[in-house]
Order: C-alpha cells, then structure tokens, then sequence
C-alpha cells in the first residue's frame, strides 16, 4: 500500500473555507482503480497552519496512473482559485506501509 500525503499551509483565518472544498469536492479520485481512501487532517494544535491530505492507494502504479488521467486534471482545475487560503506551496510526499494494525476485537 501507498500512502500519499500533501501538507498544505493554510491561513488560519481560512481554515474553515479550505475543509469545505473538500467536504464539497467532484469525488473523482473514489472511483479511481487502486484508490484505497481520503483523508483531510485539521492541524489539532494552534500552532500548526499545516492541513494534511492523504490518500491511499494498492500501489504507486495506481497513484501514478491517477496523476495522469483526464479525472485528476478535472479534480485539481480550479485548485489556484482563491489564492488567499494559501501560505505557501504544499509538501508533497510518499511512503510505502510496511507495517499496519487495526484494533483489535475480542
């Protein structure tokens, strides 16, 4: 499994308007053939501005084949609009899991 996270730095002040583009995004990626699952993560202490995107895929391949189709331009389209939400670039970076638990259940 891959998992592919970008911390993205949002003004404060817009923290509340970068989560609703995401509880209202196309959900392109969902039908993506290996795509696992999304997750948005809401920095839990003040002093982070940092939001975290992650995504999960069966392979790198799968992600790859995502960041070159028609669905993954149509999803980031209009991802420069309102430039003000945003501190800076965003840190793109992927890992491989080699270890993973669940909960356990008696």
């Amino acid at each position: 499994m891959i998992v592919v996270m970008n911390r993205i730095p949002v003004h404060k002040e817009h923290h509340a308007d970068f989560e609703e583009r995401f509880r209202n995004r196309a959900g392109l990626v969902d039908r993506s053939p290996g795509f696992i699952r999304n997750v948005i993560l809401r920095p839990a202490e003040e002093s982070s501005e940092y939001h975290v995107v992650m995504t999960f895929w069966e392979s790198q391949a799968h992600f790859m084949a995502w960041t070159k189709s028609d669905a993954f331009r149509e999803a980031h389209k209009n991802a420069g609009n309102q430039p003000e939400i945003y501190k800076g670039p965003n840190v793109f970076e992927m890992y491989e899991a080699v270890s993973e638990t669940v909960a356990a259940k008696d």
